[in-house]
């Protein structure tokens, strides 16, 4: 049910949420933007060669941040009305797109990893299982929160906004799918450093120089990846926080939200 309401006394969650969308408009603008930007090279690196699953996975990944941009800023622009049916539909589809993506992001890691450790069949089997069972969980967890969370048209003020009736501690059920994520990915770069680590006693042992070679990029491309995500995930469950929760109004929570 939409509620209209011109009380002064929603100023400051207008104008915290219209703080809020911002940052949601810059970080899509920088995503399509970026998109325009490497057009050229993804049309002559990719799109010109052989395909394979890492191309489909790649492609895959890089245009559904296209319209997952798109949604997110709809749903975040203070000037955009939205039913509260569509609504639904936006933040279920946000919430799904984020498990495909993670389900997609676990295969590629698989992959390499599975180079790194030259084709061994049990740890394929290995990481196979373990990202079966946390997308599963995460797939089980998002359903319940979206039938948990009902969605709602505010106007205030002539600003529209969106907003979420929670039945239940929805927190926790997000902050799990986190922590799982998280734990993937420790394992994950600890298994990368760990076969790093070998990699460079190898070469010692050898006498031979230790080189910016394909095994070289791959260490360090996880682990820039696993910094970026860890910033993010400490952002995501510092939010969640029952603390922070309590202690903090709508006004300090749309700010810190806006950058994550």
């Amino acid at each position: 049910m939409t509620l209209v309401s011109n009380d002064p006394s929603w100023w400051p969650t207008i104008d915290s949420y219209r703080f809020y969308s911002y940052f949601a408009v810059a970080a899509s603008a920088v995503v399509v933007y970026d998109w325009i930007l490497t057009l050229g090279q993804e049309i002559e690196i990719v799109w010109r060669q052989r395909w394979s699953v890492m191309t489909v996975l790649y492609l895959g990944i890089r245009y559904i941040a296209i319209p997952y941009a798109v949604i997110f800023s709809l749903i975040s622009l203070p000037t955009v009305s939205l039913t509260d049916a569509v609504s639904n539909i936006m933040c279920s589809a946000l919430g799904w797109t984020t498990v495909v993506v993670t389900a997609m992001l676990g295969a590629v890691m698989i992959a390499r990893l599975h180079a790194m450790y030259h084709g061994s069949r049990y740890m394929l089997m290995f990481l196979v299982a373990i990202v079966l069972a946390i997308n599963i969980a995460c797939a089980v967890i998002t359903s319940k929160t979206n039938s948990m969370i009902s969605r709602e048209e505010l106007i205030l003020s002539g600003t529209y906004q969106c907003t979420g009736n929670v039945e239940g501690n929805v927190e926790i059920l997000i902050a799990m799918t986190w922590i799982l994520t998280t734990a993937w990915e420790v394992l994950v770069l600890c298994l990368s450093l760990w076969m790093a680590v070998k990699h460079f006693r190898d070469l010692r042992q050898l006498r031979r120089p230790i080189t910016e070679d394909c095994f070289t990029v791959l260490v360090k491309s996880h682990v820039v990846y696993f910094a970026s995500f860890a910033a993010i995930s400490c952002l995501q469950l510092g939010f969640l926080s029952p603390v922070i929760a309590v202690r903090l109004f709508v006004t300090a929570c749309h700010n810190y939200s806006s950058f994550l």
